[in-house]
């Protein structure tokens, strides 16, 4: 159980720390305890609606994404493409992050908050 906790925070730490440098680069917002939330609403968003629509061929995969960018959207400035540029740096530094961490055998490449991580 303990163990299953610390992987959970610890992704969900390396997630928001792919939503804050996402925010800092496009929306020019620097406050990671924000990222925390978002990437913590953002992952609990992902799962409810991935549960309820994720089995829809073709549209359910775009309605869970569009579900998580509109986290994004409501908690940081700017629009839809911005939500979206937030999203897509978030992703990338989570996947440096990961590579690295898996690298050193410390981690898998997993991440809460950040989907397809």
């Amino acid at each position: 159980m303990l163990d299953s906790l610390v992987v959970f925070v610890v992704s969900l730490l390396i997630g928001a720390l792919g939503i804050h440098v996402g925010a800092l680069l496009i929306a020019n917002v620097s406050d990671y305890s924000y990222a925390v939330y978002t990437a913590l609403f953002g992952a609990i968003v992902w799962s409810v609606v991935g549960f309820l629509f994720g089995w829809l061929p073709f549209l359910g995969p775009a309605i869970v994404l569009l579900a998580y960018l509109g986290v994004i959207k409501r908690r940081y400035p700017g629009g839809w493409i911005d939500a979206a540029g937030i999203t897509l740096v978030a992703w990338i530094a989570v996947l440096g992050v990961l590579y690295l961490l898996a690298s050193a055998e410390l981690t898998t490449f997993d991440a809460i908050g950040v989907p397809g991580t």
